[in-house]
């Protein structure tokens, strides 16, 4: 991890946490380097965080979840140890494809970490439960990114009521360094380009448009985690919001109210359950692996193994009388499954609605045997006949077309009728008298020049002028 990422990067981590990495790292930058010889000297003992793979008990791989969370192992992790995303995946990995391991058990205590990398150690873990059970047990605290990945697993426990979950969120700081460098004579000139380069520059007090892209990025994780939390557990976005990512700690029995965990077990409780279903699958195939898991909160951990060796069938009324936890099991994941699927069905008919069709969605919504898909197309329908029909509507009440009157055309003046009706030229004055000008050398002599003609012309053919008879004499 890259110096600046940890004191600016998003981190899903209790607040008080943060504020420590950071003035770790922030003594790192002054130059303060950490003396791991003497911290080691003072303990009397080596510091000895590297991360550790997983231990095997009774066929169950139990993987430390311990300490900070960062995707790479870093100097912090050196002193105070902690978690690497790419190396916790990578031993996650080795335990699933183990032929000694038959589930998996995540011990976590940890106060969360970075966002980056925690999605996809979540998804690793949510991925490998569909190979082998994956449990998470929480003693202490799991918080924040540790809760993101833990919630992930087949199911979620916690070591007794002290230990603290939850703190659901995102947190982001800013640093603004301008005016300690100042004061040692130092002055940063940054060069950008692109509106959102350095937007929050730790050279320059935070702007409100910093502010807003810092809060818009927050929010954005926020979502995710949120999205994330809801798959995991099997609840809506709503009940995630409502009931758990306020970012509050819940502790002991709390959690499990809320819904964060399933129940409070201890790890040999939890080892117990998972040897126990293992043994129900191989006694019988068709036995599905982490069904025995409760996962309502607040269960207890009481698994009761299912023996159906040489048996061809099982109606309801034998499972009810010979294993009646199993079938509670089974009937309540029935109602969550249905409830769920109810629920994004409603979801999707209301990302279908349209305006105007409200009377439909609602009776579409209630109709529980129409799927989304169907009512999407009704939707649709619709509104073409909405619109076809208002289309039909407007042509109706459409005014009458305005009739077409042809322009009037221009009647010749009485000067080109009669030029017209003489078989004279009807051109314009000008054009006739400068085509006769151009013509007869006569004219060009006998007038001083084309305008005197022309005028000439004018008034001859308005009747304006007198031709004297030149006479011998």
């Amino acid at each position: 991890m890259k110096l600046l990422d940890v004191i600016t990067a998003p981190w899903a981590i209790e607040p008080s946490k943060l504020l420590e990495i950071q003035s770790i790292y922030l003594a790192h930058a002054r130059g303060e380097k950490a003396d791991t010889a003497a911290i080691e000297a003072r303990l009397g003992k080596p510091l000895a965080n590297e991360p550790k793979p997983y231990t095997i008990d009774q066929g169950v791989a139990i993987l430390p979840v311990e300490g900070v969370i960062a995707k790479r192992a870093n100097m912090f992790m050196e002193i105070s140890g902690g978690v690497s995303t790419e190396l916790l995946g990578r031993d996650l990995q080795a335990a699933l494809q183990d032929p000694q391991v038959h589930s998996i058990v995540l011990a976590v205590d940890s106060p969360g970490g970075t966002v980056d990398g925690t999605q996809a150690l979540g998804s690793l873990v949510r991925s490998g439960r569909e190979q082998k059970p994956i449990v998470t047990l929480a003693s202490g605290l799991m918080a924040s990114a540790a809760y993101w990945i833990g919630s992930a697993a087949s199911a979620v426990y916690i070591a007794d009521t002290t230990t603290v979950s939850g703190s659901i969120g995102v947190v982001q700081s800013h640093t603004d360094y301008s005016k300690a460098r100042a004061d040692r004579g130092i002055t940063v000139t940054e060069i950008t380009a692109g509106k959102y380069k350095r937007i929050a520059s730790d050279n320059a007090p935070l702007t409100k448009e910093g502010r807003a892209h810092l809060q818009a990025e927050v929010d954005y994780y926020y979502s995710l985690f949120v999205d994330a939390i809801a798959a995991h557990r099997g609840v809506s976005v709503e009940t995630v919001l409502a009931q758990m990512a306020d970012g509050r700690t819940f502790i002991g029995q709390q959690g499990v109210d809320a819904g964060l965990v399933d129940g409070i077990q201890t790890l040999p409780q939890v080892i117990a359950a998972l040897n126990a279903d293992y043994a129900a699958s191989l006694a019988d195939p068709r036995y599905v692996r982490g069904s025995q898991l409760p996962k309502a909160a607040g269960a207890a951990l009481n698994p009761v193994p299912v023996q159906l060796q040489g048996a061809t069938s099982m109606n309801r009324d034998q499972l009810a009388a010979e294993h009646p936890a199993l079938l509670a099991s089974v009937l309540a994941e029935g109602r969550a499954a249905g409830a769920a699927d109810e629920r994004n069905r409603i979801l999707q008919i209301e990302a279908a609605a349209l305006p105007g069709h409200e009377a439909l969605v609602a009776k579409l919504k209630s109709d529980g045997s129409v799927t989304a898909g169907d009512a999407a197309l009704q939707i649709l329908a619709a509104e073409r006949q909405a619109k076809a029909k208002a289309a039909a509507a407007h042509e109706a009440e459409a005014p009458a077309p305005v009739a077409i009157v042809p322009a009037p055309t221009v009647q010749p003046t009485a000067a080109e009728r009669d030029a017209a009706a003489q078989g004279q030229d009807s051109a314009p004055l000008e054009d006739r008298a400068k085509a006769a000008w151009e013509k007869d050398a006569r004219l060009r002599a006998e007038f001083t020049s084309l305008v005197a003609y022309t005028a000439y012309v004018r008034a001859s053919e308005a009747g304006s002028t007198r031709v004297f008879q030149r006479q011998a004499g």
